[in-house]
């Protein structure tokens, strides 16, 4: 499948995946993410949930905090 992920192509080679295995599959184990499918945020305990499939566009935005 293919899919836009933060603005940039993206091939996997699965026809569709949910959030949690996009998340593993590009090693992102930021403590604070938040995800945009298709301009809609998905909340984190829906990622098993929710299916990303060919032509999907997924933002997957770290958040920071300090001082």
């Amino acid at each position: 499948m293919k899919i836009v992920l933060n603005n940039r192509d993206e091939v996997f080679e699965k026809d569709a995946m949910n959030v949690t295995e996009l998340l593993q599959a590009k090693n992102f184990t930021f403590k604070i993410i938040t995800i945009k499918l298709n301009g809609k945020f998905i909340k984190k305990e829906d990622y098993d949930a929710t299916l990303i499939k060919d032509g999907d566009d997924v933002a997957a935005i770290h958040l920071l905090t300090g001082g």
